[in-house]
């Protein structure tokens, strides 16, 4: 009878740490869990942080392409400010612009690989007619290719660019504080549907 009670207390004592080991075991599985899923989302955070326009030279110096002509009557005159409705590069969406100048032209979006073994860019707002190599005076066409002769952004210039769209329209050179602070100047380009009048 005694050592059928004494089997009885080892069999539950046995069966307790067993349960206890598993209870540690399972705890340790969603500590490597957490960490691990922890460890992913701050990678994929900081690939979204570098998916900005960190490359893009947001302020320029203000030099004007060749044989770009000057807006006669811009809707938003040289000294004047507006609004911009752009998300081209972060803080840029609301910022209040005081436009620097004003031109009439082709602007373009682009799609190029940087001369430097970046990403493929697709899609980029905006290239200007004037900053295109060896082309005619007149608008080239989606789907057409011409070389890159501006820096807006790493690895542009002498790029092979297909142009995705076409618009003659004015473009406007601008100076800004974004909305996370940076100031900006000297900014290429804003197009005229870019911008709103300033309250």
């Amino acid at each position: 009878m005694a050592n059928k009670i004494m089997m009885g207390i080892i069999s539950i004592t046995a069966a307790l740490t067993l349960s206890a080991c598993a209870g540690d075991n399972n705890e340790e599985t969603t500590q490597n869990t957490n960490t691990q899923e922890n460890a992913q989302t701050s990678e994929t955070e900081g690939q979204m942080e570098g998916m900005d326009h960190s490359t893009m030279n947001h302020s320029s110096d203000g030099e004007i392409p060749e044989g770009l002509e000057e807006a006669a009557n811009p809707t938003y005159p040289v000294g004047s400010t507006a609004i911009i409705n752009a998300d081209h590069m972060e803080g840029m969406d609301g910022a209040e612009a005081t436009i620097v100048g004003a031109f009439d032209t082709t602007v373009y979006t682009v799609s190029y690989t940087p001369t430097n073994g970046g990403e493929p860019v697709t899609n980029h707002k905006w290239v200007i007619h004037e900053e295109l190599e060896g082309v005619e005076e007149q608008p080239l066409e989606p789907g057409e290719e011409a070389t890159i002769n501006a820096d807006h952004m790493e690895g542009m210039e002498g790029a092979t660019a297909t142009i995705d769209s076409a618009d003659e329209t004015t473009v406007y050179m601008v100076d800004y504080t974004s909305t996370t602070g940076e100031e900006v100047t000297n900014h290429k380009w804003v197009t005229e549907s870019e911008l709103s009048p300033a309250e």
